[in-house]
């Protein structure tokens, strides 16, 4: 998939079938449903959930959140724009789902 499809399914009612945890939370808040994604973000404490959790936080404006998962994930908080953030997320975990 690539992100230009994935982004094109924010057309459809439902995501995309087979989406992995993490892509389907950025699907979520992609089409605006922060909660959603969020519930997603908590239900597993991997370092990928860590680092969704974060920019989820990073998003909601609760910086000092935000670091708390950024560190549990061992990434530094991001210097670039949440939208940036959000698209390189979606890449690598596109990338990282296309190796299965």
């Amino acid at each position: 998939m690539t992100l230009d499809f994935f982004q094109a399914s924010f057309a459809e009612a439902t995501p995309p079938v087979g989406l992995g945890a993490v892509l389907l939370a950025l699907w979520y808040d992609g089409k605006g449903d922060w909660q959603e994604a969020h519930e997603i973000a908590q239900a597993a404490d991997t370092p990928d959930h860590c680092q969704l959790h974060a920019y989820l936080h990073r998003k909601e404006g609760d910086a000092g959140n935000a670091r708390y998962w950024y560190n549990r994930a061992r990434q530094p908080m991001p210097a670039v724009s949440l939208r940036e953030e959000w698209k390189n997320l979606v890449e690598r975990h596109l990338l990282k789902e296309s190796r299965r």
